[in-house]
């Protein structure tokens, strides 16, 4: 293995709340903005899925 790799290394996209941005690229930025934005995504499916399962629920239970 060589000492400087020509292929950059894939660093997994993790973000903390409130971390240091400082240090990060424009690039870097982007590629956290768009994973932020797939999990809220994810985030809003899951949370009408729950919404529209306890809405059945309740209608059931009421009639």
């Amino acid at each position: 293995m060589a000492i400087f790799d020509d292929e950059p290394r894939k660093v997994p996209v993790a973000h903390q709340i409130g971390q240091d941005l400082s240090t990060l690229s424009l690039h870097e930025l982007d590629e956290r903005i768009a994973a932020l934005k797939q999990e809220i995504a994810r985030l809003e499916e899951a949370k009408a899925k729950k919404t529209a399962s306890l809405s059945a629920a309740s209608a059931f239970f009421k009639t």
